[in-house]
Parts: C-alpha cells; sequence; structure tokens
C-alpha cells in the first residue's frame, strides 16, 4: 500500500509539473503573437494618423488655392462641401452590396441579385420547366390588366 501510494503522489507531482510547462509554452506564445499584433496596431494608428494630417493639408491647400480668386468664407465653403461629396462616396464605396448597376437604358437585370461580382442571375422564366402556359379560356377578362 505505502509503495501505491508513493507513485500515485509522484505521478500528481508529474501531471502539476506538465501543466506548468504548458501553461509556460502557452503564455510565452501568447506574448509573443501579441507583441506582433500590438506592432502592427501601432503601425497602422501612425499610418492613419499621417493620413489624416495629409488630408487636412490637402484640405488647407485647397481653401487657400480657392481664396486667391474668392472671399475667404467662400473658399472655406466650398472645401467643406468637396469634403462632404469625397466622405459621401467614400461611405458609398464601404458599403457592401451596394454595387451600382448599368446606365438608364442598360440591362433588364440591374436590380436582380448577383451570384459573384458582375454575374446576375438568369432571367426567370414565366412558367416552370415543363408546364404549359394558361389556355385564353383560364384567363380571367377582369384582369388583363389592359391587354384587349
Amino acid at each position: 500500500m505505502d509503495r501505491m501510494d508513493h507513485l500515485e503522489h509522484l505521478d500528481k507531482h508529474l501531471v502539476d509539473e506538465l501543466a506548468q510547462v504548458a501553461r509556460e509554452t502557452v503564455r510565452d506564445e501568447l506574448r509573443e503573437q501579441t507583441r506582433k499584433q500590438r506592432r502592427k496596431a501601432t503601425l497602422y494608428a501612425a499610418s492613419g494618423a499621417a493620413a489624416l494630417y495629409a488630408g487636412a493639408a490637402l484640405a488647407l491647400a485647397v481653401g487657400l488655392a480657392l481664396a486667391v480668386g474668392l472671399p475667404d468664407w467662400a473658399a472655406a465653403l466650398i472645401t467643406a462641401a468637396l469634403l462632404g461629396v469625397v466622405a459621401y462616396l467614400l461611405r458609398g464605396a464601404a458599403r457592401p452590396g451596394t454595387a451600382r448597376g448599368p446606365a438608364v437604358g442598360g440591362d433588364a437585370t440591374a436590380g436582380a441579385p448577383s451570384n459573384g461580382p458582375g454575374r446576375p442571375y438568369p432571367p426567370m422564366p414565366p412558367t416552370p420547366p415543363g408546364a404549359t402556359a394558361p389556355r385564353q379560356d383560364d384567363v380571367d377578362p377582369q384582369w388583363s390588366h389592359g391587354r384587349d
């Protein structure tokens, strides 16, 4: 009996030691991944800040160029309107599923859902395959919808 108790104690000690090694390994791996992701996030944030300042400088340049021939308030108003239009267009481009169809007079499937980029579903037939069209006797004359 003493020998079995001793082995049980060794097993428990071995399991605890293995669990500790596994925890340390996972912790080290997560630290390394977090460090890489933190660096990437910092670079993205710095890139965004630089782009914001570049956009502000561009807006200032447009406003100053317009102010050469216009009053200052008009140049600022035009610059703000241009930035509003750009923001609206960027928001529209960011929305999923807002693909623009062809111009007026284009394809009849312009509003049809798409099964991929630029591939609309084929048009639906008026009757299922194998079915026959309704006979004239089956059509209600009150529902002719202007077809006389």
